[in-house]
């Protein structure tokens, strides 16, 4: 089907407003070109994308329903189910979405879910192959080199990882993550102690103070240490320079509840929950906290308000169900 003139220029703006985030802009020129065209399968499926990376997973589902039932095997829409599917951690159901949709999209992307999603399953010899069969013909792929360095240190080949990471490292010597891993990977061997007094002078110089990752990396041998306090101020100070990585926060959250400190995990683990609630681990430390504190109907009332930004979350719905009933006979 394809777009008018108009249709055409909108959605192309819309295309660069997505790209530079501003997410609410590229959706109000989305359904102004829909205005015009209605039932256009790009134009609806681009805005059921563009809801997705919104959070927006109801309408997201909707919309990409709407274009399989008329155009089954129409890639984007598949893309999106399977990206919801990924977030509900149903991976089985998602990698068969993936895979469909790779079968009418022949670019490189819909094979990187597909790798990830197996890796998530822990099937890592059919992710390894996955990314595989695209380095074959693009061997500076960036992202599947990076997708593949992460598969081989699940799976032990840590020289491996760290021959890969060092060939990204070339390619691109500003990804902090990748620095990261290569002294990560290479101080696997050393005593902890050495590489938390090593990592302590990387972080106060010019090259290292402003990096999360090593900030991040830090917290973690900190925390295996048992040195929580420490560790804490560092998962902050990862979490401070990016404050979109859930992964800095919820870690600051865990070391306040070895700490004791109660209030502040309360209060860093709650931020992490409101964006996942499919965290069972964070939840079932939230629950112990509120439980310790003897405030389960804190809990509760933390729950109802999580539950309205995720109003479809099943298991959400079905833990603050069990909750109130288990509350309800304890008060009788």
């Amino acid at each position: 089907m394809k777009l008018s003139k108009y249709s055409r220029i909108k959605w192309e703006i819309a295309l660069n407003l997505k790209k530079s985030g501003a997410y609410q802009e590229a959706e109000k020129e989305l359904k102004e070109a829909l205005e015009e065209d209605p039932d256009n399968f790009l134009l609806n499926a681009s805005l059921a994308e563009l809801y997705l990376r919104q959070g927006k997973s109801t309408e997201a589902k909707i919309l990409a329903e709407s274009i399989l039932i008329l155009s089954p095997s129409y890639s984007q829409a598949l893309y999106v189910i399977g990206e919801i599917l990924f977030k509900e951690k149903k991976f089985e159901e998602a990698l068969q979405y993936f895979k469909q949709a790779s079968q009418k999209d022949h670019r490189p992307y819909p094979v990187l879910r597909m790798a990830i999603t197996l890796r998530k399953m822990n099937r890592l010899q059919d992710a390894l192959d996955a990314v595989n069969s695209v380095l074959a013909d693009e061997r500076e792929n960036l992202r599947f080199l990076k997708e593949k360095a992460l598969i081989l240190n699940r799976m032990k080949r840590f020289d491996k990882a760290l021959g890969i990471y060092e060939n990204v490292r070339q390619l691109d010597p500003k990804d902090n993550f990748v620095r990261k891993e290569i002294i990560r990977l290479k101080g696997r061997k050393q005593p902890d102690l050495k590489v938390i007094n090593e990592l302590k002078k990387v972080v106060t110089i010019s090259s290292g103070k402003d990096d999360p990752q090593l900030h991040g990396l830090l917290g973690e041998k900190l925390k295996k240490a048992g040195k929580f306090n420490e560790a804490a101020s560092e998962f902050r100070n990862a979490s401070r320079l990016d404050p979109d990585n859930q992964y800095f926060l919820r870690h600051e959250g865990f070391c306040y509840y070895k700490l004791g400190k109660d209030e502040e995990a309360l209060r860093t683990l709650g931020r992490v929950y409101k964006k996942d609630p499919d965290d069972y681990i964070v939840r079932s430390t939230l629950k112990k906290i509120y439980t310790t504190k003897k405030d389960i109907d804190g809990f509760i009332k933390f729950l109802e308000e999580v539950l309205k930004s995720h109003p479809n979350n099943v298991k959400l719905i079905g833990s603050l169900k069990k909750l109130k009933k288990d509350q309800s006979i304890a008060n009788q």
